[in-house]
Order: C-alpha cells, then sequence, then structure tokens
C-alpha cells in the first residue's frame, strides 16, 4: 500500500498530497506529522529505540511513537492508530504544542514536518512491534536530559528539538 501524506504550507494548511518517500526526497517538502510522547503514573517517559530497518534514523532513540496521518485522516486518528501499531497499546491523547523542523539523513532523505506533538499517560505493559521498535525503556526527565547531553547522536533530530519544547509546556525544564 502506497502511503499518501499531507503537504502543508508554514501555517499546517493543507496545499497537496505526496508519496511518504516522495515528500522526504529531494530536500523534502513540508509535510504534517506527529509526535507522541507517553508518561508513566512515576512521571517516567517512554522512549523508543527506532527499528534498524526503518528507511531513515533506525536504531536511534526518540519518544514513544512517531507518524504522518494520510490523506483523509485526521491528526488524532493517525496518533492513536499509530501508538497502536508500533506500541501495541492505546490510551487519551492530548496535543500540547506544534513545531516546524528540518533534518537531513545521512542517506540524502530529509525530515520537513510540521509536527504536532501529543502527550499521554500509560501504565500497563508494552509489547512494541518489532518492524517498527528494537527497544523501549520508561526514563526519568533528568535521566534523559543527561544522557542526551552526553549522547545526542544516540537520538533523532526531532527528538532533540522536540524533547525542550515538552519539557517547557509540561512545566518540567
Amino acid at each position: 500500500m502506497i502511503e499518501k501524506i499531507i503537504l502543508v504550507d508554514k501555517n499546517d494548511n493543507p496545499v497537496g498530497e505526496a508519496e511518504k518517500l516522495e515528500a522526504h526526497q529531494n530536500g523534502g517538502k513540508l509535510h504534517r506529522c506527529f509526535s507522541i510522547f507517553i508518561f508513566n503514573s512515576k512521571g517516567e517517559m517512554l522512549l523508543q529505540r527506532r527499528g534498524n530497518g526503518k528507511y531513515h534514523f533506525g536504531g536511534l532513540w526518540t519518544n514513544t511513537c512517531c507518524g504522518h496521518p494520510n490523506v483523509g485522516e485526521t491528526t488524532e486518528a493517525a496518533a492513536s492508530r499509530r501508538l497502536e501499531e508500533e506500541m501495541n497499546f492505546i490510551c487519551d491523547l492530548k496535543e500540547i504544542l506544534q513545531f516546524t523542523y528540518k533534518a537531513t539523513h545521512s542517506s540524502g532523505l530529509t525530515e520537513w514536518e510540521y509536527d504536532h506533538v501529543f502527550t499521554g499517560k500509560f501504565d500497563g505493559s508494552v509489547n512494541p512491534n518489532h518492524e517498527e521498535a528494537d527497544g523501549y525503556v520508561f526514563m526519568t526527565l533528568p535521566q534523559i536530559t543527561t544522557d542526551l547531553a552526553k549522547h545526542p547522536e544516540n537520538y533523532t533530530p526531532w527528538f532533540k528539538i522536540a524533547f525542550p519544547k515538552v519539557l517547557k509546556t509540561i512545566g518540567k525544564e
């Protein structure tokens, strides 16, 4: 199945559609995406290590789940769908912020995304889809902050941008 994602302008207004891979080639096209940050009742954040087979940024640590809404799908519905597909659980999600970023991978693919950031709470068992995530860990916010400062190369570009924004928004900076 060919995924068609939503191309947007700098204000997140839809301006077209593109195949997912096409939106990431030739310098990238600005498109809508989402990032999900899940916390447990202890305040720890659930991180995933992206599957090594991912076409870009495989093997790096990142937030709980990321993805793109398909054409005709709301961002909220897509976020819930991908959370279940990647991490095999569902929970209530709340959008807390939006930002735009651009990052190029060594493969030549470019992430140029208008990112909708969601948070949620979950205390159940996690059983990630191993095609999507090679591992996961719950970490305290200070642990993440320290590791990110010491080993930024182990994290996705969008996580390095989004994490401080999430901390500020939830009042944990």
